[in-house]
C-alpha cells in the first residue's frame, strides 16, 4: 500500500509538469502559476515519503501488509534531499564568508561590498538579510541616475527576500531534476523574479532610466572578460537576465505605461493544504 501511495504521488507530479497551461500575458498571474507547477510536484513527493517513513515498515494499511522496500526507498529519497540541502548550506556559508572579506563602501546611500574587478556586476547575496555586492567595473560603467535606478532594483530583491526564497527553490530544483520540465520552470521563475524587481523599482525611479541601464549593462557584459559569480540559488543579480529575449521583454514591460500590481491573495496559496494530504494517511496505518 505504501508503494501505491508513492507511485500515485510520482505519477501526479509527472502529469502536473506535463499538462501545465500556457502562460498568461500578465507576469503577475504567471508568478503564481509558475510557483504552483514548480513547487507542488516535489513537495507532494516529499510529504508522501515523509508519511511513509513516519508510518514505518511494520503493520498494515487498509488490510494490506507493508514492507521494507518502500520504507527504504522513502528513506533514501529523504536522505538524499537532506544531503543536498547540507551541500547547499555549506556552499552558501562559504560564499557569504568570502563576500564579507570584501571592503564596504557607501554607494548611493546604501552600504555595499565592493569587488575590485572590471566585470559589471551587482547583486544581493545571502539568506534572509542579504548584502549588496557591486563590482568596481559596475560603478565605473553607470552614471549616478542610472546607478540609483539599478540600486532600486536590487533593493526590491532585498524587500522580497528573493535570496532566501530562491535558496529553497534552488534546492528543490537540484533535488528533483528527474521530474519533467524542472529546468524550464526554474528559468521561468528566475525570469519572473527579475520582472517583479523591475516593477517594484519602476514605482520609485524613472522606468526609462532602468531600461537604459539594462541596455548599458548587457552591452558591457559582452565586452568584458568572463567572471565567475556565486551560485544563483542564493544570489539575486541585476545581470541574471540579460539574454536578448529576456532583455527585450524587460525593457518592453518597463516602458509599458499600463498599471500593474503584484498583489497576492491568500486563496492563491490554498493548494498548499493539498500537499499535506499524504500526512492524513498516517492514522490509516496500524
Amino acid at each position: 500500500m505504501h508503494f501505491l501511495m508513492l507511485a500515485i504521488a510520482f505519477t501526479l507530479a509527472v502529469i502536473l509538469r506535463l499538462i501545465a497551461p500556457k502562460p498568461s500575458k500578465q507576469w503577475q498571474k504567471n508568478w503564481q502559476r509558475s510557483l504552483f507547477f514548480f513547487l507542488f510536484p516535489p513537495l507532494m513527493l516529499l510529504m508522501t515519503c515523509l508519511a511513509i517513513f513516519w508510518m514505518g515498515y511494520r503493520g498494515q494499511m487498509f488490510g494490506v501488509p507493508t514492507g521494507w522496500f518502500t520504507y527504504l526507498l522513502s528513506f533514501a529519497i529523504l536522505a538524499s534531499g537532506g544531503f543536498l540541502l547540507g551541500q547547499y548550506c555549506y556552499q552558501a556559508c562559504q560564499a557569504k564568508q568570502k563576500i564579507r572579506s570584501y571592503p564596504q563602501e557607501n554607494i548611493g546611500g546604501k552600504v555595499a561590498r565592493v569587488l575590485e574587478v572590471n566585470f559589471p556586476y551587482i547583486a544581493q547575496i545571502g539568506f534572509w538579510e542579504s548584502e549588496l555586492v557591486v563590482s568596481r567595473g559596475f560603478l565605473n560603467l553607470l552614471e549616478r541616475d542610472h546607478l540609483e535606478a539599478v540600486l532600486a532594483h536590487e533593493e526590491a530583491h532585498h524587500d522580497f527576500r528573493d535570496t532566501f526564497w530562491f535558496f529553497w527553490l534552488g534546492w528543490l530544483r537540484t533535488f528533483t531534476t528527474h521530474l519533467p520540465n524542472t529546468e524550464a520552470w526554474w528559468q521561468e521563475l528566475l525570469r519572473l523574479r527579475e520582472l517583479r524587481a523591475d516593477w517594484r523599482a519602476s514605482q520609485q525611479v524613472d522606468p526609462l532610466l532602468l531600461a537604459e541601464s539594462l541596455l548599458i549593462v548587457s552591452q558591457a557584459v559582452n565586452e568584458v572578460e568572463f567572471f565567475v559569480t556565486p551560485g544563483e540559488c542564493f544570489v539575486a543579480a541585476f545581470n541574471d537576465a540579460v539574454a536578448p529575449n529576456r532583455l527585450i521583454e524587460r525593457i518592453e514591460l518597463l516602458l509599458d505605461e499600463s498599471e500593474a500590481t503584484a498583489q497576492t491573495h491568500w486563496w492563491n496559496w490554498i493548494w498548499i493544504v493539498l500537499i499535506l494530504m499524504p500526512l492524513l494517511m498516517i492514522p490509516c496505518h496500524y
